[in-house]
């Protein structure tokens, strides 16, 4: 379990320096706390010792001139407020080493979070479509959380009891080494209760991690298809498979806290031992005056406050092995690399025109029930021009796109941009030059005008904002919003129809200004008069950009300079639109098939 810690310690440390000073300010606190705190029951031994045994006991007292010189009344008086002294400069020690460290914990833990966030935005496409989104979200939020809680509430106290158990036994050796010793006999068996239970804490908190990760992964699939799920009267079946996985999340928990339970009463029970054989040794030397009742008050004091850090870790163990728990699936996470990087010396350019040329392109996806591999792809794009993509779904049109976008890289083959491989170039310097307007036009919670400038990656005017809307045909309706432009949408746009989406994601990658133009089924699912309204936004946004089409629309797609017809990843024929229907090859048998398919839709229509 020490390696688990030292793993996630060692992954935390760049936040951790950031904030040595406070910690190591805190920690001298903490270090004077407990040093006032082994003042505690000093003045209550000399009233016992040396005041009242004056008059009840046979025992000399160490301070016999002292007391002699002052009035009784005045050295309980003394006594009586050094008690309270004494917990006011430890209660003001502790309060700020306490908060000094809570501060310092929350610094970090939200450093980390920040940078986590960060790092998941980085990982590859690939990665994202194998992870479950809520199981991602629960670590950034809930494991983030628990660690930030386990510090504050546990780590920090168990900090200052560590350092509490060894200044006082190191009294209690001072005191009576006898007595000491005697109490440390049942310490290993102490210390192999709690290591062998927290071990197993431990591994039931992972466990129950993992398991809420993906009870929240499942509850996120459900939400994100609730419209589905109401539809196919499926909601018996989504609380069936919920409350199965909640099933086992509680048998986990449950488990968890039978482990504290009994581990909380063995530490008690051995403790009850070790105080026990303590004070009847300890009362024996006191009867053989061997042992003043002073020091015998004070070691036991000592004996108790010294197995509190053992008392309270069996406390904490459950929120320790949590927390513990949440750090390693933290420090998994941070720990995958993305696939797509930077390579050394890559170069940001300074200026695109939009040339793309796609040379021998081979590629596969890593799952064996993918679809859409290409195989031996080659093309070549002048700048502003258009080329339309067609063919059946999984063939790998949208994967074309995806490999432009450099959300993956090509096994084979390469892909130039102005005459330079894309992985010559930094990943963000190639995004940044290309607009894409997907098929899933993902708007979010924000206002209009943010969902529209979010995509500028620069500071944009109201007006840039407009020009944009309106050259997308979205200027009209948006002022029929409640709010207009400053209207706030819903989650995922839902508040929109779906060509009032596709509008808004068009005004994005109007206001973007990038030489490069992708679009994936534009005007897919949308009424005749959304869909006029969008490619005539679109035709517009097209002209002197180098676009790229994919479509199942032939109509569509014969508008543009050039097609590329692909079937089973490999490109069958290629060419202008008229070239290709004179040639009465594939594409001119598909596009006999969709206008007669489209006659007869009038017809059963009209």
């Amino acid at each position: 379990m020490r390696l688990h810690w030292l793993r996630v310690v060692s992954r935390f440390s760049p936040w951790l320096r950031q904030q040595r000073i406070l910690i190591a300010r805190s920690l001298i606190l903490l270090l004077l706390a407990t040093g006032t705190r082994l003042l505690e029951p000093w003045p209550l031994a000399f009233i016992i010792d040396d005041l009242l045994a004056q008059h009840t006991s046979p025992v000399e007292g160490k301070l016999d001139a002292l007391v002699a010189q002052f009035n009784v009344e005045n050295l309980l008086l003394i006594c009586a407020g050094s008690v309270i002294l004494i917990a006011a400069v430890k209660a003001g020690l502790s309060y700020l080493s306490t908060i000094g460290l809570a501060i310092a914990g929350s610094r970090i833990i939200s450093r980390v979070r920040l940078a986590l966030f960060g790092h998941l935005l980085s990982l590859s496409l690939n990665f994202h479509q194998q992870a479950k989104t809520g199981d991602l979200t629960t670590r950034l939020i809930n494991d983030i959380g628990m660690l930030r809680e386990a510090i504050v509430t546990a780590m920090v106290p168990m900090l200052a009891n560590i350092l509490i158990l060894t200044g006082m036994f190191s009294m209690m050796l001072y005191i009576n080494w006898k007595l000491t010793l005697l109490s440390l006999l049942l310490m290993p068996l102490l210390l192999f209760s709690t290591r062998r239970a927290s071990a197993k804490v431990h591994k039931v908190s992972r466990d129950q991690r993992k398991r809420e990760g993906a009870l929240a992964a499942n509850a996120a699939e459900f939400f994100g298809a609730i419209g589905v799920v109401q539809a196919l009267s499926l909601e018996p079946v989504a609380a069936k498979v919920f409350a199965a996985d909640d099933g086992k999340s509680l048998q986990q928990n449950v488990r968890s806290r039978r482990l504290l339970a009994g581990l909380e009463r063995k530490v008690d029970l051995l403790i009850a031992l070790a105080t026990a054989a303590v004070l009847y040794y300890g009362a024996s030397e006191v009867l053989k005056n061997r042992m003043s009742p002073g020091d015998l008050l004070i070691f036991v004091s000592y004996l108790k406050n010294s197995f509190r850090p053992v008392r309270e870790y069996a406390k904490y163990a459950g929120r320790l092995s949590k927390a513990l728990a949440a750090g390693e699936r933290i420090t998994d996470l941070m720990d995958v690399q993305p696939t797509i990087t930077d390579r050394p010396g890559a170069r940001q350019p300074e200026h695109i025109r939009g040339e793309i040329c796609c040379e021998n392109l081979c590629f596969s996806y890593p799952r064996a029930d993918a679809h859409g591999a290409l195989r031996h792809v080659s093309f070549h794009l002048g700048a502003g021009e258009s080329l339309a993509v067609v063919g059946p779904s999984g063939a790998g049109k949208s994967t074309l796109l995806s490999l432009l976008l450099r959300l993956y890289d090509p096994q084979a083959g390469r892909i130039l941009l102005d005459g330079k491989d894309l992985r010559q170039c930094t990943v963000q310097s190639v995004r940044q030059h290309i607009s894409y307007v997907p098929q899933e036009s993902l708007l979010f919670g924000l206002s209009v005008r943010e969902n529209i400038a979010i995509a500028a990656l620069r500071e944009v005017s109201d007006e840039q904002v407009q020009a944009a809307a309106k050259l997308a045909r979205a200027h009209d309706f948006i002022m029929q919003l409640p709010q207009g432009y400053d209207t706030v949408l819903s989650e995922r746009g839902g508040s929109l129809s779906g060509g009032q989406r596709q509008r808004i994601a068009v005004a994005r990658a109007a206001i973007r200004q990038s030489p490069v133009l992708l679009l994936d089924e534009p005007g897919s699912g949308l009424d005749s008069e959304s869909e006029h309204l969008l490619m005539e936004a679109l035709f517009q946004l097209m002209a002197e950009r180098t676009t790229i089409m994919v479509t199942h629309n032939l109509s569509l797609a014969a508008r543009a300079q050039r097609i590329l017809l692909i079937e089973d990843g490999e490109i069958v024929e290629q060419g202008t639109h008229a070239l290709l229907l004179a040639s009465r090859g594939r594409y001119a048998e598909l596009w006999a098939l969709q206008q007669r398919n489209n006659r007869e839709v009038l017809h059963v229509t009209g």
